[in-house]
């Protein structure tokens, strides 16, 4: 039975609500997906600033994140109130809505008293409350609990999605956090893997609006115009995350704004443009080492289909593409998807599977022991 649903994505890189709408029938590999409308609205008010302290470690409290978990319920809610409006659609009709929720902090394995867990915020009831429509949100809990690091969640819907039996696909976004999901031609579930391979334009964007008041660099042409400090980029490129096995995940609490204002303040003296050209460098050089140390010596890649917000960085992939030669590089777009809608697209489809009783985490991403579930259901109750 074909289903009307909406998919909402807030990534790492804060730059507004991802709403995608789209009718989507059956499920797994019998999944068909019609996308109808997608918008993106930015944060309002003093929420931005709220999700900023709320990420901050020195800034944080429980009274914050409390308060923080229903505003951001309700700002999703006005979001998805605002698309239907917007594209004529009435909420009565709306099968389902899957919410990702804000990242506030992401801990891939436990350390010391710390353990292995994930938080998003933005409450299921009260968007189901706001829109009278049942919500399927907080997706990553599930797969921690079988044991998984509760990312990458996106792969699932790139097999759903993309999955060729001509051709060895790489499905690679690059929005705040850069990510792969490795698709070998006629694969099955478990054969695909992905992992986050560092930072995607989160570093690169704080850079442009400290040193330029730009939101991000625009085709990268402020990179373009610099020369990478040399210094600089090699003691980027000897992080410890870069070195580690897949599967791993990353976030804001490794690549986020206190480590690139530090190395902005380390790195000063330099002129503007070459420190956006350091960090441009750095995100195109640390994706380029993740093919050629964990991919390419064990699977010959055909194509590499980059996405997110990261792929219309003109420069940036040009970056890549002069050390990758002999990999053809496509865009989302060459497929008929908008790449800016993807992810709110892949949590659509993840929403879909949980109703549907299915399991959807990818354990060749995410490293659980089993498949689960995921996703918690808030249903709304019409009187």
């Amino acid at each position: 039975m074909e289903k009307l649903a909406i998919g909402i994505m807030s990534g790492t890189s804060l730059d507004g609500i991802d709403v995608a709408i789209a009718k989507i029938q059956g499920s797994f590999t019998q999944t068909q997906i019609e996308p109808i409308a997608f918008e993106t609205f930015p944060f309002e008010g003093n929420i931005l600033k709220h999700i900023k302290k709320a990420i901050s470690s020195n800034e944080s409290s429980s009274e914050l994140l409390c308060s923080l978990n229903f505003e951001l319920g309700e700002a999703f809610a006005d979001a998805v109130i605002r698309a239907c409006e917007i594209h004529g659609i009435l909420l009565d009709d709306l099968d389902f809505i899957a919410s990702h929720g804000q990242t506030i902090y992401h801990i891939a394995h436990t350390k010391g008293e710390l353990i292995r867990s994930s938080l998003q915020l933005g409450e299921g009831s009260v968007i189901a409350e706001r829109t009278q429509a049942t919500v399927v949100s907080n997706f990553r809990a599930a797969d921690i609990a079988a044991g998984g690091q509760g990312a990458p969640l996106v792969p699932y819907a790139d097999y759903i999605l993309f999955r060729s039996s001509k051709f060895n696909r790489s499905i690679h976004n690059i929005g705040g956090i850069s990510n792969m999901t490795i698709l070998p031609k006629d694969c099955l579930l478990k054969d695909v893997s992905a992992f986050d391979t560092g930072p995607g334009v989160m570093m690169i964007n704080y850079v442009c609006k400290s040193l330029f008041g730009f939101e991000y660099d625009l085709n990268g042409s402020i990179a373009r115009k610099g020369t990478p400090i040399k210094k600089m980029l090699d003691e980027l490129m000897q992080m410890d995350y870069l070195k580690a096995n897949p599967p791993k995940s990353t976030g804001r609490e490794l690549f986020g704004d206190q480590m690139t204002s530090q190395l902005i303040k380390t790195y000063e003296s330099n002129l503007k443009e070459d420190i956006v050209s350091t960090f441009t460098h750095f995100t195109a050089n640390s994706i380029v080492k993740a093919y050629q140390d964990y991919v390419l010596p064990k699977t010959h890649i055909d194509e590499i289909i980059f996405c997110g917000g990261g792929s219309k960085n003109i420069y940036l992939i040009e970056l890549i593409q002069k050390k990758l030669n002999h990999i053809k590089i496509s865009q989302l777009e060459d497929y008929g998807f908008d790449s800016q809608a993807k992810e709110a697209l892949a949590f659509l489809i993840l929403g879909n599977e949980t109703l549907n009783m299915n399991p959807s985490n990818v354990i060749g991403a995410t490293g659980a022991h089993k498949n689960a579930i995921l996703g918690q259901i808030n249903y709304y109750f019409k009187v």
